[in-house]
């Protein structure tokens, strides 16, 4: 989701950074399929954020007025005749799109690439990197390692991972157009007609073995959003790491003394951070290389 409106109800740094970077995005994936040929499944999609009681309305009400203060839009709406704010700027696009696009982009342009090579020291000034297969040598490194990032280098700023899990089904395409949400629970749905349904918040390590408990939670919650899904079970279960950090927001900066930048940390909202991000890290770079 590139989804401000669901993920952001106080103005500062992280609200600006994530408007920018959403305004961004149109343009991100035109440049992208330019240069990669790639088709991203991107879309202004919308968002409609469902109350399913009273108290629940009034909670919506009190965030949209917060958020309008700041450049957020909504207006009142209604789904299945519970009370709802919809929220036209919201967006979605398949990060799997995006990064394949990304990796054709880079080897287009001769990018060499090292994969599968766990990093197990960078070099105090940054001038090299030592992976599991060997030393590689450079001008600089950009630790951008998500939850992995603060093993690599001392000092930074902590990070960790926070599990979520997510369920899917294929449906024929349409069913559902806009991002639907409550509470955690969101549901939205690719081109292909695959429905994804998130998401759980697990403060459990590195752990990536699957938990029923956790998967019922989200089968439950969307099943409440779409009562059609009931008699279906998901047809895939996966989930993943987001990176958290022990900040207000991503660690964007260079180290002072070293040919070192980081740009790690940015918990629920990587993908809807990427285009400003590297807006910023190239902005950052440039600027202390010069």
């Amino acid at each position: 989701m590139l989804a401000p409106g669901g993920e952001i109800d106080q103005p500062g740094p992280v609200a600006d950074f994530a408007l920018a970077s959403l305004r961004a995005w149109p343009e991100f994936v035109r440049e992208l399929e330019q240069e990669s040929g790639v088709v991203i499944d991107y879309r202004a999609s919308g968002a409609l954020e469902v109350a399913l009681h009273d108290a629940e309305a009034a909670t919506l009400d009190a965030k949209a007025a917060r958020q309008a203060d700041f450049g957020i839009r909504s207006e009142t709406a209604s789904h299945s005749g519970w009370y709802a704010r919809h929220y036209p700027d919201d967006a979605l696009v398949d990060p799997r799109h995006v990064t394949a696009a990304l990796l054709t982009a880079c080897r287009r342009r001769g990018v060499t690439l090292h994969e599968n090579e766990p990093v197990l020291d960078i070099s105090p000034l940054g001038h090299s990197v030592r992976t599991a297969q060997g030393e590689y040598e450079d001008s600089g490194v950009l630790i951008a390692a998500g939850a992995w990032s603060s093993r690599l280098f001392p000092g930074l700023t902590r990070t960790m991972p926070i599990r979520g899990h997510l369920i899917s089904w294929s449906l024929a395409p349409g069913l559902l157009t806009p991002i639907l949400r409550n509470g955690h629970t969101y549901l939205l749905q690719r081109r292909s007609g695959v429905l994804i349904a998130g998401v759980t918040t697990e403060n459990v390590g590195f752990d990536r073995a699957l938990d029923p408990a956790a998967i019922e939670t989200v089968r439950s919650g969307a099943v409440r959003l779409l009562p059609e899904l009931g008699p279906r079970p998901p047809e895939n279960r996966w989930n993943g790491f987001r990176p958290g950090i022990e900040a207000p927001g991503p660690e964007i900066r260079h180290i002072e003394g070293t040919s070192i930048w980081t740009a790690f940390g940015h918990y629920r909202n990587g993908i809807l951070l990427a285009p400003e991000t590297a807006t910023r890290v190239a902005a950052m770079l440039a600027g202390t290389l010069a």
